[in-house]
């Protein structure tokens, strides 16, 4: 089964109209039901995803628990960010000088690297950035 880890980005596209990438995110989890993928994303990317829901939607707290309650879906899996990821995000912040990863990115590269995850729907410059990912 293909696993594809899913960034805030792809989640806050998907779920808001006036997002500029609403139209690309439809496209790819559309394609996500019809091919069965399995998508990834973790404890820190739903707690930015649901903020980010609260403060820059107009359904704010209703579209907020929407998402959180798509999450139950059968192929929709949360992986927690351990202890030992936590310390790798914020060395990998620490080694790459010369980028701007949040915290909860490099949460995303680490989790994705220690699941063997190596595509995600993002539309964070940052996944591009970091170069080790297939940005969809």
């Amino acid at each position: 089964m293909r696993r594809v880890f899913v960034d805030t980005g792809g989640f806050f596209a998907l779920l808001t109209a006036e997002d500029s990438n609403h139209v690309r995110a439809r496209e790819l989890f559309a394609r996500s039901t019809r091919e069965r993928w399995r998508l990834v994303t973790t404890n820190a990317v739903v707690t930015e995803t649901y903020a980010l829901l609260l403060v820059r939607t107009r359904e704010r707290r209703a579209i907020a628990i929407a998402f959180l309650d798509g999450l139950a879906a059968p192929g929709v899996r949360v992986e927690r960010v351990r202890a030992s990821d936590e310390q790798q995000a914020q060395s990998l912040v620490r080694a790459h000088k010369d980028k701007a990863y949040s915290l909860c990115d490099a949460y995303s590269f680490v989790v994705m690297h220690r699941l063997g995850v190596t595509e995600a729907v993002a539309f964070d410059r940052h996944f591009l950035e970091y170069g080790k990912v297939v940005v969809l």
